[in-house]
């Protein structure tokens, strides 16, 4: 069935089983590429084989031309753990500067009310692609993440490494989704018709550069292990028999190696639909989750214009290099090691070296 966000204010045993299907390719026809993507195929395809009984919910990650992007991570948690808000809060819904699509698809939230995700994505240079990788990324505070802005100020770092260290820390920094389950299903084409008879691209003119034998990963579902050992880090668990890699289109040109062609020309539905079935079975067996004490399903970010009239004071004045006293930013600056005193920050490294 369709699903009703409304049910996750339902207690666990009267609300349906959900499952959270999403295509991570990076192609959409309504940009560049021109033609949608297998993953997405195969993704509507799982919502219709799954039980009827089961809210299913899913999402095409792929780029649509003058949609807003998943922003990459601004890597908080290595300042401090507590400066990593679950959900995060280092982006907004509707942001005009930094459109971000994690919280213009709600995903957080989306997440949360699922009782399990499916995955569904191609390899692209020996891992996830650019969307999938982004979304995980921005899962970062998932794992142990900060439920209480407030008590940070929103962000203000010097608090943050305060509150790390603080014992109310320890129940706060938590699995926030944890015990739920996802499986993951990648695909890859061999490197289509590119590869020579002796594992090296064609057009390669230096041969010595590219060693076939040293290649990564003899199985190339590993290709997705930096995901799915995130999964498991924080508590979310991924069965092995639930992370399948199927290859097809290996020597053919990628032009013809399209969903129309996976459908019609291979055995990859076959090979799908065992996996779907299997992953049913599991997270039937398994039964529904019971959400975390902090959720992103219901969440509504607080408003934070004076704490972000003061950030940009901190900023002009770590700008004008007078950082906060006993800060990092003030430590470095008095060692020389970052050299980041500017009240442009924009303004890249190699325009000021071309000055």
């Amino acid at each position: 069935m369709k699903p009703n966000d409304e049910n996750g204010k339902l207690p666990t045993s009267e609300r349906p089983f959900r499952v959270f299907i999403i295509s991570g390719s990076d192609r959409r026809q309504y940009n560049c590429p021109g033609v949608d993507s297998k993953s997405r195929a195969l993704m509507l395809h799982m919502s219709e084989r799954l039980p009827r009984e089961w809210e299913i919910d899913y999402e095409d990650l792929g780029n649509v031309y003058a949609r807003a992007r998943i922003q990459s991570c601004n890597a908080c948690v290595s300042t401090s753990m507590a400066l990593c808000v679950w959900p995060c809060n280092c982006y907004e819904a509707n942001h005009r500067s930094e459109p971000d699509l994690m919280w213009d698809l709600n995903m957080y939230a989306r997440l949360d009310l699922a009782d399990a995700w499916a995955i569904i994505g191609p390899v692209n240079w020996y891992g996830p692609t650019s969307n999938l990788k982004l979304m995980f990324d921005r899962l970062v505070c998932m794992n142990g993440g900060n439920p209480r802005e407030d008590l940070i100020k929103h962000k203000e770092a010097e608090l943050a490494k305060e509150l790390e260290h603080l014992p109310e820390w320890e129940e706060l920094s938590l699995n926030h989704l944890e015990g739920r389950t996802a499986g993951f299903f990648c695909y890859g084409d061999g490197g289509g018709d590119e590869l020579a008879e002796d594992g090296r691209p064609r057009v390669l003119r230096h041969k010595e550069y590219f060693d076939p034998e040293k290649e990564p990963f003899e199985d190339m579902r590993d290709t997705y292990g930096p995901v799915v050992w995130q999964c498991r880090y924080g508590g979310i668990e991924v069965p092995d028999p639930l992370w399948r890699y199927v290859e097809f289109g290996r020597g053919k040109k990628y032009s013809d190696n399209q969903a129309e062609d996976m459908a019609t020309g291979t055995k990859v539905f076959q090979e799908f639909d065992k996996w779907v079935d299997e992953f049913s079975a599991f997270v039937r067996q398994k039964g529904k989750v019971e959400p975390g004490k902090y959720r992103a399903y219901g969440y509504e970010a607080p408003g934070h214009l004076a704490e972000d009239l003061k950030a940009k004071w901190r900023e002009i004045k770590t700008g004008l290099g007078y950082p906060p006293e006993g800060s990092s930013p003030a430590k470095q600056q008095e060692l020389g090691l970052n050299k980041d005193a500017t009240l442009r920050p924009k303004k890249s490294e190699g325009e000021k070296l071309r000055e």
